[in-house]
Formats: C-alpha cells, sequence, structure tokens
C-alpha cells in the first residue's frame, strides 16, 4: 500500500518551486498519494494562516504518513505537529534547511520560532527523523540546522556545497531526499 506524503514548501516559494514538483512525480510513479500544499502568501507568510493551511490539508496522521519540509515549512510543520491533542504516531520527517530558532536576517518569520516547540511530544511520535543542511546555506546557517538536528533528535546529512537547496543553486532533482525517504518507508 502506498504513503501518503505531504511536501511542505518554504518562504518565497510554491509547489511548482526548486525540487518539489520532481519528488511529487518520483513518489506519485511509486504509487504513494502525494500532497503539495499551496501555503498562502509565501512572501509574506503568517504563522497562523500556514498553520490553518496544514490543519485543512492534513487528514489522517498515521503510520502511512510522512513529511518532507523545506526550510520556513520545517518550523511550521513542527509548530502544527505539537498544538495536535493528541499527537498520534506518525511515518516520520525529513527537514531540508531547517531552524527552530530566530533568523537574524528575516526578523519577519520571528513569529514561527518565539515559542519553543515541545521537541519530546515530536520524537515520541516517530522513530524516523532526519535533517539535511548544507555547510554552505546562505539563508539558514548550517549551525541552526544542526542544531533542530540535535533538538529532535535526528539523523542529519551535511551536505559540503548545497546553498539553500533552491533553483537557484541547482535543485531541480533532489535524490538524497528521495533515497532517505525510500530508507523510512521501508523500515516499516
Amino acid at each position: 500500500m502506498g504513503k501518503q506524503i505531504h511536501i511542505i514548501h518554504g518562504y518565497g516559494a510554491s509547489p511548482s518551486s526548486h525540487w518539489f514538483p520532481w519528488l511529487k512525480e518520483k513518489l506519485i510513479a511509486d504509487a504513494h498519494q502525494v500532497s503539495v500544499p499551496h501555503m498562502p502568501n509565501s512572501s509574506d507568510p503568517k504563522k497562523e494562516e500556514w498553520l490553518e493551511t496544514l490543519t485543512n490539508k492534513i487528514k489522517n496522521l498515521d503510520n502511512n504518513a510522512y513529511f518532507v519540509t523545506h526550510s520556513l515549512g520545517s518550523i511550521t510543520l513542527l509548530n502544527y505537529l505539537e498544538q495536535l491533542d493528541p499527537l498520534p504516531e506518525f511515518g516520520g520527517f525529513i527537514l531540508v534547511s531547517g531552524f527552530s530558532e530566530r533568523l537574524s536576517s528575516l526578523p519577519s518569520l520571528d513569529p514561527f520560532t518565539v515559542k519553543a516547540v515541545n521537541h519530546q511530544k515530536i520524537i515520541s511520535a516517530t522513530n524516523l527523523r532526519a535533517v539535511i543542511a548544507a555547510k554552505d546555506d546562505y539563508i539558514v546557517p548550517f549551525q541552526l540546522s544542526e542544531n533542530l538536528s540535535e533538538q529532535l533528535n535526528t539523523s542529519l546529512y551535511p551536505v559540503e556545497k548545497g546553498g539553500h537547496f533552491l533553483e537557484d543553486d541547482g535543485f531541480i532533482t533532489f535524490k538524497l531526499v528521495y533515497g532517505i525517504l525510500n530508507n523510512m518507508m521501508k523500515t516499516v
């Protein structure tokens, strides 16, 4: 049976940006269900609107549900998961260029990080967690993704040269994400 995969884009992006369409097509070809919600006003994101979008789009959170997030999509997912009561067990997640601390270069995103996430609650809901980060990320410093990986007790996949994993950085495909996700889905 196929899995349900949610790909959550970040700031200034859309479902058709970067490597998201490629990943969606690959996963659909593997007989999975894939949703790539269009997060509202991505160039001026509001935390409440982004959380409401996930609440409306994610219907069944169970062991067949997986998430791949990019940048702002990562902390949005964590905020969403934390507010669920109870938080059901689910498949797993891959956070790409994720952060849970303030980005000094983008103070408009402070509302997403002002309240610390209950990492333990999220850890207890899934065993399959990964963070991918580039050491040369010029938007989310590598250290912030590394901190997030430690807070969530995830596998960390450092990439020497990937920038922020944007189309402009040469990422219209992302085999690392696809490979990690496939390994996760086979584990269950």
